[in-house]
């Protein structure tokens, strides 16, 4: 195995939702250098009533174990207000989840991959499709440009503007 992995990392926030999404771009930048990132959808929240969420993923390559990656995540999302002591489905200042590392699957070091969130919701596999449209799903056997064109569950999202850095990156430019 490489010491080096591509990463895909969903971001989402309905709190302070620019503020806080913005802050995660930050320091994902410092820890890691560049990133590929979708374009950043809206989006209703999912099984709650709360304000609607923005979403988007990123990619990195790195060469960070999955459990420490895990970590830094946890202390990113408890650095920007997260609560731990809420319930799962409630609304969030910061959002990170690890979707997949390279074609791992199964629990790897405690974290189960590929996420299953991919092939359940619009909000994760629509901006992964977008940034890794012939990358394959380690499970599913399928691009996750094909499994979007077959998603039929009714998720509402949409692009919208978003600037970082000075740069417009949502809706995303043309490669």
């Amino acid at each position: 195995m490489s010491d080096r992995a591509t990463v895909y990392i969903s971001i989402g926030s309905n709190v302070e939702r620019e503020r806080h999404i913005t802050a995660a771009l930050d320091a994902l930048a410092e820890h890691f250098g560049a990133l590929d990132i979708s374009s950043v959808y809206e989006s209703e929240a999912v099984g709650f009533d709360g304000d609607n969420f923005l979403n988007l993923v990123v990619a990195v390559t790195t060469g960070v174990p999955v459990a420490e990656l895990s970590r830094f995540f946890k202390r990113l999302e408890a650095d920007n207000g997260r609560r731990r002591d809420l319930p799962r489905f409630s609304a969030r200042t910061l959002d990170l989840d690890i979707l997949t590392y390279d074609d791992r699957t199964g629990d790897v070091e405690g974290i189960e991959l590929p996420r299953g969130e991919i092939l359940k919701n619009a909000f994760v596999l629509l901006p992964l499709a977008e940034i890794a449209p012939t990358a394959v799903h380690p499970l599913a056997g399928k691009t996750y440009a094909e499994l979007w064109q077959h998603y039929d569950r009714q998720q509402k999202l949409w692009p919208v503007p978003f600037s970082w850095q000075g740069r417009v990156i949502s809706p995303r430019p043309p490669r």
